[in-house]
């Protein structure tokens, strides 16, 4: 643990996060399933919590619900407005034996929601109920990764808070399992062409319906293995990968058509929260110039309420 971050290894995460995330998904879909729908599929995320991950409160018919994953006592929690609640335990255990489990313990407190029961954005997309492949969960690994979700989150709302027009929240898709906030210009954008695998395009299409600028943190994949922030904006000014930006070790990938820093290079700096805010404030400063985006409308300064 360095300055309260802690140290995140690819090669050490990868199969348990490879399990949590289809975890992830089937708790995703069950928020996407019972909730109105919000624009760009905001009404599908989890948030962050003191303890691990929430879906917050879920609309029931005269009930709520919420579930949460508690990385620290590794436990699933449903909990209902009703006052029941049910719990099962997170340890190395296959996606069917925790689909299954789940809607046996939501089924006990009379809770009912039927959800697409495949992966989205994963190739190739294993049935939950027939998911014996992805079984893996290391406890520490889990807690370092959570860890790591809090300070990034604190410092992605105090980011959020220099914006004045539309914006998302901080929230974590489970679809690419990464933490995000996503700024708007107010305009309309073009089609997106859509692609992502297992992911219908007009889904897309309505997530990128107005220009963006949006960054996150994502554990890493097998093409980029290695726990990073990442910053893109959509549509993509041809100078955009031109602009300067911080901190020295951020960089602009050709193939991946986005803005890059290592989580290691964040642990690493002598000041880790300035370190990740100069590369959120000075990629989205890359979008708005290339994209000319209306900044004195946009932006906001708060600091006179700190004095």
């Amino acid at each position: 643990m360095k300055n309260n971050w802690p140290q995140l290894e690819y090669n050490q995460l990868k199969d348990t996060v490879a399990t949590v995330q289809l975890w992830t998904q089937i708790v995703g879909k069950i928020r996407l399933k019972a909730s109105p729908w919000l624009n760009h599929s905001w009404h599908v995320t989890l948030y962050v919590s003191p303890r691990g991950l929430t879906t917050r409160n879920i609309p029931y018919g005269d009930r709520s619900f919420q579930i949460d994953f508690d990385f620290i006592a590794h436990q699933l929690h449903i909990t209902c407005s009703s006052g029941g609640s049910q719990s099962l335990d997170l340890y190395p255990r296959t996606v069917a034996s925790f689909y299954k489990e789940l809607f046996e313990k939501m089924a006990l407190l009379d809770i009912y929601v039927k959800i697409f029961a495949k992966p989205n954005e994963i190739d190739p997309a294993i049935p939950f109920a027939e998911d014996e492949v992805h079984k893996s969960y290391d406890k520490h690994q889990m807690e370092l990764f959570h860890k790591a979700l809090l300070n990034i989150d604190s410092v992605f709302g105090q980011f959020r808070a220099k914006f004045s027009g539309k914006c998302s929240p901080v929230h974590f898709f489970w679809g690419a399992f990464d933490l995000a906030v996503t700024r708007f210009s107010g305009r309309r954008a073009p089609l997106h062409p859509g692609g992502a695998p297992n992911m219908s395009d007009k889904v897309m299409q309505e997530a990128y319906s107005h220009e963006v600028s949006s960054c996150g943190f994502w554990p890493g994949s097998e093409q980029f293995p290695q726990p990073a922030f990442y910053a893109y904006c959509y549509p993509t000014p041809d100078d955009f990968s031109k602009q300067p930006v911080k901190p020295a070790e951020a960089f602009y990938s050709n193939e991946l058509g986005e803005f890059f820093l290592k989580y290691e290079d964040v642990y690493n700096a002598a000041n880790p929260e300035q370190a990740l805010m100069d590369f959120l404030e000075t990629t989205y400063a890359a979008a708005a110039k290339t994209g000319h985006w209306d900044r004195d409308t946009l932006e906001c300064d708060f600091s006179w309420l700190e004095k």
